[in-house]
């Protein structure tokens, strides 16, 4: 099944501090372009995967129905929810953050 994939205001805000900070903080351009080019294969695959993709193990997230897929290159990862053929990404995060309680 192909999904539509929608990208939250929350997530893209996710997404342009990490962007931001390769940018203007570490002065890399080809790592902020890697991992643009990542966000945007990653997004493009959940098309297809979405549903394939197991439900985030702590209970709360579950709950809400919160999956996980890791960007495909690098130390990042997007919880999105599926409603009907909609794929709504609701944050992106780096491996290192504590995400669960953030989204608590």
């Amino acid at each position: 099944m192909g999904y539509k994939v929608v990208v939250t205001s929350d997530a893209e805000k996710d997404f342009d501090r990490f962007i931001q900070y390769l940018l203007f903080e570490k002065k890399n351009v080809q790592a902020a372009q890697s991992v643009l080019n990542d966000f945007e294969a990653t997004k493009k695959s959940l098309v297809q995967v979405a549903e394939s993709l197991k439900l985030c193990e702590n209970p709360r997230l579950q709950m809400f129905g919160y999956r996980r897929i890791n960007f495909l290159s690098h130390r990042y990862f997007m919880l999105y929810r599926i409603e009907e053929d909609i794929v709504f990404i609701d944050n992106i995060f780096h491996e290192l953050q504590d995400y669960e309680n953030r989204m608590m």
